[in-house]
């Protein structure tokens, strides 16, 4: 007994301090979104605002058209969120309960895009949006993400699980695979479709790059772009600025997160079970 409780001591103090280490730089991030731009950079730096201030967000919503930079992010998140859990559950449910010829070919071609890095496609990618004529719009944005290999590998897994007499007992019924699909896979597969809905979104809400190049005009830029680009003043970047966007931008996908992360937690612990 004496060495449960000893063991459970040490364990919790360790998940305590991986729990400080985590939030730290989230917890830095909102104090020092309070703070001055003198106070913020101070040496040695201060762990709370001496003098707290509401500047940097007044500043925020101020300076930048934050309405349409929200939108723009906004759409852009949703439709390729949309997008993954539509065509990565289609081919999953295909390469998970279809035979058709080439069915281990085209798996294996998933799996080795899981192996390539993004920086290899992203200039191939553009200039193929380019020569689309999609640049600095927000398809331009959207569409070369709508479909993901790690999508396509999650839901296969977990289709992978599903019992097959369901889809034979909708076969005798004269259901077609379209409507198999639509009605017996899809309200089977939540704990799958929650954990790829927030990963995808949070992902695509987050992307910097892609858009830093694709979105040339403010008409099309997302949220991480217009704060990246008008947090930097002439010498200097203005941290307070930028700590207050980050701020903006990161809670809302946070609560998003905390409140479905029992699905999350759900979804991936029991993909690939059979």
């Amino acid at each position: 007994m004496n060495h449960s409780t000893s063991g459970k001591k040490w364990l919790y103090a360790v998940l305590s301090v991986a729990v400080v280490v985590v939030s730290a730089p989230f917890l830095w991030m909102v104090v020092g979104s309070f703070k001055t731009t003198s106070e913020l950079r101070r040496s040695p730096p201060t762990w709370l605002p001496e003098n707290a201030t509401l500047d940097n967000y007044s500043e925020l919503f101020s300076r930048l058209d934050f309405g349409t930079y929200f939108f723009n992010s906004t759409v852009v998140a949703v439709v390729v969120t949309l997008g993954n859990l539509l065509f990565c559950s289609m081919l999953g449910y295909a390469l998970a309960m279809l035979d058709f010829p080439g069915k281990r070919a085209l798996f294996g071609v998933v799996m080795a895009t899981l192996l390539i890095p993004g920086v290899v496609t992203f200039v191939p990618l553009f200039v193929l949006v380019a020569n689309a004529g999609l640049v600095d719009t927000l398809p331009g944005l959207m569409l070369p993400f709508l479909a993901a290999p790690f999508g396509v590998f999650l839901m296969r897994q977990f289709i992978l699980g599903l019992p097959r007499d369901l889809l034979d007992a909708g076969r005798v019924d004269g259901a077609g695979e379209l409507r198999i699909f639509a009605r017996i896979i899809l309200p089977l597969c939540g704990p799958a479709l929650a954990t790829l809905g927030i990963l995808t979104f949070l992902g695509s809400w987050n992307n910097f790059l892609w858009p830093l190049v694709v979105a040339q005009t403010e008409d099309t830029y997302t949220l991480p772009v217009a704060l990246a680009l008008y947090s930097k003043g002439q010498n200097a970047t203005n941290y307070g600025l930028l700590l207050a966007g980050a701020t903006v931008v990161v809670t809302p996908m946070l609560l998003v997160f905390l409140a479905f992360q029992r699905r999350v937690i759900e979804g991936i612990a029991t993909t690939g079970i059979k």
